[in-house]
């Protein structure tokens, strides 16, 4: 009988190394190598899709490693990757929300809660991003306190903050050459 096969890939990036698994021609995780609970996430990962880990790249891991260079250089600001994500129905839905907030916004997280229908589920949210397991690209980082504050990220707040005034930056650049 076939093993199936998470394929694993680190490279660089201007906030540190980061780790992209693929399995089944969907991305299944990408995450900062420091990110807190990163072995815990790929034991888990492992026993769910009942495969096992091995080092490579193919067209995938590439296509990801270039997408998130290209955000990086401020040239990428939306993502076309098949991912695979893995949750409750409410972690899903919340995680596909995410991925409606552009880029260089933020909304908080009673603005989440309110964008799929569930007012008073501001913990809820919290928690379903903090099991986020797709870095940037389900940008959990756009997320902050209802008062402005940044709260909550896994990859360390310091992450959060860079993210957050590059796209600021770059959104500002843009509207700046649109001006000219």
């Amino acid at each position: 009988m076939k093993t199936r096969a998470i394929l694993t890939h680190r490279f660089s990036t201007p906030l540190g190394r980061m780790l992209v698994c693929t399995s089944d021609n969907s991305v299944c995780l990408l995450e900062f190598d420091e990110r807190k609970n990163l072995d815990i996430e790929c034991q888990d990962l492992q026993k769910r899709l009942k495969a096992a880990f091995v080092t490579g790249k193919n067209h995938l891991t590439k296509q990801t490693q270039q997408q998130i260079l290209e955000y990086f250089a401020g040239t990428r600001t939306h993502f076309n990757l098949p991912l695979m994500t893995w949750g409750t129905a409410f972690q899903n839905d919340a995680w596909q929300s995410l991925q409606k907030i552009p880029y260089g916004q933020t909304r908080s997280y009673q603005e989440q809660a309110s964008a799929i229908e569930r007012p008073t589920a501001v913990r809820a949210v919290a928690s379903a991003n903090s099991h986020n397991r797709i870095a940037i690209v389900i940008p959990c980082h756009r997320v902050i306190g209802k008062n402005g504050s940044l709260t909550g990220y896994a990859g360390g707040l310091e992450r959060k903050r860079w993210l957050l005034a590059h796209e600021k930056d770059n959104v500002q650049k843009k509207r700046a050459t649109h001006n000219l």
